[in-house]
């Protein structure tokens, strides 16, 4: 019986783990329970979605100008996130383009969140309840408000598109190259003009310029749905090849040797306008074939970029009228 009773024990003793607990007593009840929806991509800090999203959110500190009210400037593949109740709402009401409004749960109602929600819903756009952590993500600062509206990447077209599209409508080309505009306010003003008077499209830089964000949208009052806009690798090379194709190369700034009142723009043109502050690079500068001043009186220097680019198209559209 002894050696029954002490082979018993070996095997009590070898089948039990050391550190072994029988049952959980509801410690890993937690554990079980649901979670709630899965977040979107962009939101779960070990997606590679994620990553792209910090990524332009760390391109958007070191480029300012890029997007108010945290709204990143969109240098990457993935969405841009517009955040707080205001720019959210503008972009809704311009029509920028979106996929998701979100709205952290718990979060209380105005008449801002509640026309946003309408206007999102009569769009079709979804409407996501989150968790405030998801969107604590989205934003640097916290400063989110409880909601974030989701913008896809803008399609860009290709800079030969330009100029195929005002040629199959038979009419001479008629259009803007930004060199040096880095803020997508200017960016979205240019847009507006180029469409209000009759303008074929608008070419950016890839590189050190704005982008097409939300503020650019919202600012273009819904143009840049119209408009075609195209992205040069090399806005030098693509000034060129359209030079070769017939289309004159026309820069702006004070000190041009040509005024506005003397130019002829009835033929195909591109106008290449600089920033305020830098004007026009020296290589694009170099590839202009004309470079045109606007008559001012007064002490007045220079004009903002949007604005003298708007004044010179008026100019242009008045002389095609005649």
């Amino acid at each position: 019986m002894a050696g029954n009773s002490s082979r018993r024990g070996a095997i009590r003793k070898s089948g039990t783990k050391k550190g072994q607990v029988v049952g959980s007593g509801g410690q890993r009840r937690r554990g079980l329970e649901g979670r709630g929806a899965t977040p979107p991509a962009e939101m779960r800090t070990k997606h590679p979605a994620a990553k792209r999203a910090r990524a332009a959110a760390k391109a958007a500190d070191r480029h300012p100008g890029g997007g108010r009210g945290g709204a990143p400037r969109k240098g990457t593949d993935g969405p841009e996130n517009v955040l707080g109740r205001n720019p959210v709402l503008e972009c809704l009401r311009a029509g920028v383009p979106a996929t998701a409004l979100y709205v952290a749960v718990g979060t209380e109602n105005d008449d801002r969140l509640s026309e946003s929600v309408q206007i999102a819903a009569d769009a079709g756009i979804s409407i996501l309840e989150v968790p405030r952590t998801d969107l604590d993500r989205m934003s640097a600062n916290g400063l989110h408000q409880g909601v974030a509206l989701q913008v896809p990447p803008f399609r860009y077209a290709h800079p030969d598109d330009l100029i195929a599209a005002a040629r199959e409508h038979h009419e001479a080309p008629l259009l803007v190259a930004l060199d040096n505009i880095t803020d997508p306010r200017n960016l979205g003003a240019v847009v507006r003009s180029v469409a209000a008077f009759g303008g074929h499209g608008v070419v950016i830089p890839q590189r050190r310029s704005a982008a097409v964000t939300a503020v650019a949208w919202r600012t273009s009052a819904g143009a840049a749905a119209r408009l075609p806009i195209a992205q040069a690798t090399n806005l030098t090379r693509t000034l060129k090849d359209w030079a070769a194709k017939g289309v004159q190369v026309v820069g702006l700034d004070a000190g041009g040797d040509t005024t506005l009142d003397e130019y002829d723009g009835t033929g195909p043109v591109v106008i290449v306008v600089g920033s305020e502050g830098k004007g026009l690079s020296r290589l694009v500068r170099e590839t202009c074939d004309t470079i045109l001043s606007i008559p001012m009186a007064g002490p007045v220097e220079s004009l903002n970029a949007s604005v003298a680019a708007g004044v010179v198209l008026a100019d242009i559209a008045r002389q095609r009228r005649s």
